[in-house]
């Protein structure tokens, strides 16, 4: 897709509005591109070239009711949560595209055949889906209609991570030093880990999490924004009565397989180690993670929307990439 001629996306964009049935409002694609299947961030960092390669996919969608030669629009990558694309992800995704934005919808899990985490947290990692989320921003960054310079990205849970940790520098300067993200929303990402090494991008960043959240909690999420504040340009929004999730229309419930990280905090080297508590011995594959996750971690979790955090955290959101990618 890199190199097909402008002329040929012109030709697909005007067979879609001619026979699409969406009231000919967007074009829609799929893109693949290659990324690799890292198990931790040192992987990545120390031995990026030696991690077995990996198809990845996902969807690309462009409005078309301005569409021009030599219009280039602004681009919010999407990343789901444990459980995969859920409908108040989409939500989001719906809200940026009658912006006017175009979208990405990463499919890390449909990709390597996972439909859920929750519970394992290992079948495709943190690290696996912060390259996939780069390798998409190089292939999308070469598409006749994205703005490169103007590509934010956003996630929710596991995709909180990502959004926040693909801003960490020792991390995203090995994978690429030629494009970066222009903006990073995290939705209750997993701030239990501690970075030694606190160099982060100065693009925009902002964490939105539930003060109630016992599966990501807030807390390592307010030390870690007050770690970075200084430096960095970072913020949080931290809603009250609301649990993981809070911006689904679910009711709170639980999840008993789930594991809670409210008791965690883990050390994140500048070589990309995640420590574990007490042994200090980096969680570097399945069983060594298993084993530090016996220190602190707990099963059961609570889950479910909060109506105001909801209606909040979409304005907020809806403000956020209006501000980073559109203001001048």
């Amino acid at each position: 897709m890199c190199k097909t001629p402008k002329i040929i996306y012109r030709l697909i964009l005007l067979l879609f509005i001619m026979t699409s049935s969406v009231s000919g409002q967007f074009h829609q694609e799929l893109v693949n591109f290659e990324s690799a299947n890292p198990f931790s961030l040192s992987d990545i960092i120390t031995a990026l070239d030696e991690q077995e390669k990996q198809r990845v996919f996902g969807q690309l969608t462009i409005p078309i009711d301005s569409l021009n030669p030599d219009k280039k629009y602004p681009l919010i990558i999407g990343v789901a949560g444990s459980m995969g694309w859920r409908k108040h992800h989409l939500d989001y995704i719906k809200m940026y595209q009658e912006q006017g934005f175009a979208t990405f919808e990463l499919n890390s899990f449909k990709s390597r055949g996972i439909t859920s985490t929750v519970g394992s947290q290992d079948q495709v990692t943190i690290a696996a889906v912060i390259l996939d989320a780069y390798r998409a921003l190089e292939t999308l960054a070469q598409h006749s209609y994205i703005d490169k310079d103007r590509v934010a990205i956003t996630g929710w849970s596991l995709g909180g991570g990502v959004t926040l940790f693909s801003g960490w520098e020792p991390l995203k300067n090995v994978i690429t030093t030629e494009l970066s993200f222009a903006a990073h929303l995290a939705f209750y990402p997993p701030c239990f880990i501690n970075p030694e090494n606190l160099s982060f991008t100065k693009a925009p960043m902002h964490i939105l999490i539930g003060e109630d959240d016992n599966w990501t909690p807030a807390s390592p999420c307010e030390n870690l924004v007050n770690k970075l504040s200084e430096n960095t340009n970072i913020g949080i929004t931290m809603y009250p009565d609301a649990h993981h999730g809070f911006d689904s229309e679910e009711p709170v419930h639980r999840i008993e397989r789930a594991y809670s990280f409210k008791d965690c905090l883990f050390n994140l080297t500048a070589e990309g180690d995640v420590l574990m508590n007490y042994l200090r011995l980096p969680m570097s594959n399945p069983i060594l993670q298993k084993v530090g996750f016996l220190f602190c971690v707990e099963r059961g979790v609570d889950i479910g929307g909060n109506p105001e955090a909801r209606k909040k955290s979409l304005t907020f959101a809806k403000n956020f990439m209006k501000r980073v990618l559109l203001t001048p």
